[in-house]
């Protein structure tokens, strides 16, 4: 499979490229390290992420990935995911204006987030978290021995994350779609993520 780069994440973006190359400079301008980390562009310091760069329908913007040190007295930062997130906070853009409006203080909180982690300011993400496997998945399981061996044959992280996928879709048609496409995967031995490095 071929490795996505910046350039190509960007040039997909349609109407998020202009903000997406105004926030890559900036990123680059700050000294940080550039490279692509589950699908999308990460900034890093030592090797360490610190800030990553995405676009979905309704927005993009800038994920702080130890965000939760940062001070964010203008209250910028949200937590998308609080079951889910610890650490990492999300700052949304829905336009290039807005960027260019905040231009100043986005530098102030990157800045802020690369001296936190110079500091070795961290929360580690939790291992081995228990999950609850959904049942479309155990039900294809039981019908389906191989399955069940290259499923149990997989990591721990990699069973959590395609039952999160399988059990977090609301529709039963969805469940049924993600399931088909995670079964072939988890046959081959494939991590849900596996596709994005």
């Amino acid at each position: 499979m071929k490795k996505i780069t910046v350039d190509a994440y960007i040039l997909n973006s349609g109407a998020w490229q202009p903000v997406l190359n105004m926030l890559r400079e900036l990123m680059l301008a700050l000294d940080m390290e550039e490279t692509v980390k589950w699908g999308t562009p990460v900034y890093c310091i030592n090797g360490k992420n610190v800030v990553g760069i995405g676009f979905f329908k309704a927005y993009t913007g800038l994920w702080f990935y130890q965000g939760v040190f940062l001070e964010d007295k203008q209250g910028k930062l949200i937590n998308a995911s609080e079951e889910e997130t610890r650490a990492l906070r999300q700052w949304r853009f829905q336009s290039a204006d807005e960027v260019e409006a905040d231009l100043d203080l986005i530098i102030s909180y990157v800045k802020e987030a690369i001296e936190n982690a110079r500091k070795g300011k961290e929360i580690k993400p939790i291992r081995n978290k228990p999950f609850q496997v959904p049942a479309e998945l155990s039900d294809a399981m039981a019908k389906d021995p191989a399955l069940h061996k290259s499923y149990h044959l997989l990591s721990h992280s990699k069973r959590r994350d395609y039952a999160r996928y399988i059990d977090q879709a609301k529709r039963t048609e969805t469940r049924e779609k993600r399931l088909a496409k995670s079964i072939p995967l988890i046959k081959e031995g494939k991590g849900l993520m596996d596709q994005y490095k």
